[in-house]
């Protein structure tokens, strides 16, 4: 693993993939446009210069990535027998809801319009890595979720010491 400093946040190389690390408010523009981060455009570098974007299925943004994302649906999705309920939800969510967004030479993506009016996105959004994918968030909403993270992720990292404890002293 490598990890330096380039442009607005780090730039982290895992056995020669990038990832999407840090979190960023960036100002939509008139057009609905925001620049993605260099260090994002870098990790999802691919089979076309942009990004696969669709509604989450975790929270209420819209979570995005290069191809990598795109392969990690399409095998999870694979796997599932044609018919299957569960594959059925996942194509329509995943694959009836993505996006190709191609950067432009100013390195911006275009949102559309009606992913803006389903998440609130209108002036600011917040970029947030998440290694292998990216979510982008109303501002507040994203501040709200995040403080519920950091509670969530507080009991659970508390709980899973716990646990390691036990495991290591037979459970007394």
């Amino acid at each position: 693993m490598t990890l330096g400093v380039a442009g607005e946040g780090r730039t982290v190389s895992v056995r020669g993939h990038g990832v999407f690390l840090s979190t960023f408010e960036k100002q939509l523009d008139s057009k609905r446009r925001f620049v993605v981060p260099q260090d994002f455009r870098a990790a999802a570098a691919g089979s076309f210069d942009g990004v696969f974007c669709f509604p989450s299925i975790e929270a209420d943004c819209l979570e995005g990535g290069g191809k990598a994302l795109f392969d990690r649906y399409a095998d999870l999705i694979e796997e599932l027998p044609f018919g299957d309920p569960l594959r059925t939800s996942l194509e329509t969510v995943v694959y009836g809801g993505m996006n190709q967004l191609a950067f432009d030479s100013a390195g911006r993506i275009t949102l559309p319009e009606s992913l803006c009016e389903a998440f609130g996105l209108t002036d600011w959004v917040v970029v947030v890595g998440l290694k292998d994918r990216f979510q982008i968030w109303n501002r507040d909403s994203f501040r709200a979720w995040r403080e519920e993270q950091r509670a969530a992720a507080r009991a659970g990292l508390a709980d899973l010491r716990q646990r390691q404890r036990a495991a290591r002293t037979g459970g007394v």
